[in-house]
């Protein structure tokens, strides 16, 4: 059994879990072993066949057209993105084109996003590593990253940083979508041994992050609000926008743009130059 059918059948596993028989019409209540549809409930309805079902659960590499697919993704009442997600699990949608490098080169990316200060900006690949960050936004989030780390990573340091934990006021909602996004792009890098690395060691020393990575949650990118709450300036909303990078799929630029004139205002008082001078 590869990999990636093992993340189908967990991910099939998980999305059944989360249907109550009460939301397809068939009657509740009863005693259940496990929580939502049961397998045969499930294959019933999506018009399949018990034991094929079974075997794509159990992750056995079994022809899947994208019509069955379709139903099993109705029954679950999947979304968009958790639909895409399945079609990529079972190989049933081509992959992502090859990478191109002559469109655009990195280190006009570099310039681009320095260019957008006083805005804060900051290019990281889909595992959320940090590329590059322009001054603004290390200003911003420098108390983020102060614990020594393989690399800086977006999702490592708001859950491990003590720091990040605190200031980040809305941490409860962004930190499972961050989850969220990153299972998504997994999807495309099971059995790379930088990811695995990565993910084993976030486990390993994250329970939180661990339990959200069991939900096999995926969420797609959407403009959402960061409130933060700066030692400076006190608390500061702005809006996060996801750009991507056709020419580099595996990058992102993300732009942190002031949600309300007090966070604009604010803004400008949150640079360590201007702290650094006043001192």
């Amino acid at each position: 059994m590869s990999a990636q059918r093992a993340e189908l059948g967990e991910f099939l596993k998980a999305r059944r879990a989360r249907v109550a028989p009460e939301d397809v019409g068939l009657p509740g209540g009863g005693r259940r072993r496990t929580p939502g549809l049961r397998r045969e409930e499930l294959a019933q309805l999506a018009g399949v066949g018990v034991t094929w079902y079974t075997w794509l659960e159990q992750g056995r590499p079994i022809n899947a057209s994208g019509q069955v697919l379709d139903a099993v993704a109705t029954t679950l009442k999947l979304s968009p993105v958790e639909r895409e997600h399945l079609y990529r699990l079972a190989e049933a949608t081509p992959m992502r084109l090859p990478r191109t490098t002559d469109c655009a080169s990195e280190a006009v990316f570099v310039e681009i996003v320095e260019a957008l200060d006083p805005l804060p900006a900051v290019i990281t690949n889909t595992r959320f590593d940090i590329v590059r960050a322009n001054r603004a936004y290390n200003d911003l989030f420098h108390d983020w990253h102060q614990l020594p780390c393989i690399h800086k990573n977006v999702l490592w340091c708001i859950i491990t940083e003590p720091a990040a934990r605190a200031q980040l006021l809305n941490y409860d909602t962004e930190v499972p979508y961050i989850a969220g996004r990153l299972r998504s792009a997994y999807a495309e890098h099971i059995g790379d041994p930088d990811w695995e690395t990565d993910l084993e060691r976030l486990q390993a020393i994250s329970p939180e992050f661990t339990q959200l990575w069991s939900r096999h949650e995926v969420a797609a990118c959407t403009p959402r609000h960061r409130r933060v709450v700066n030692p400076a300036v006190g608390e500061l909303q702005f809006t996060v926008t996801e750009l991507a990078i056709p020419a580099h799929p595996d990058l992102v630029l993300f732009v942190e743009t002031p949600a309300d004139e007090d966070t604009r205002a604010k803004l400008p008082l949150t640079r360590r130059e201007r702290v650094d001078q006043s001192a």
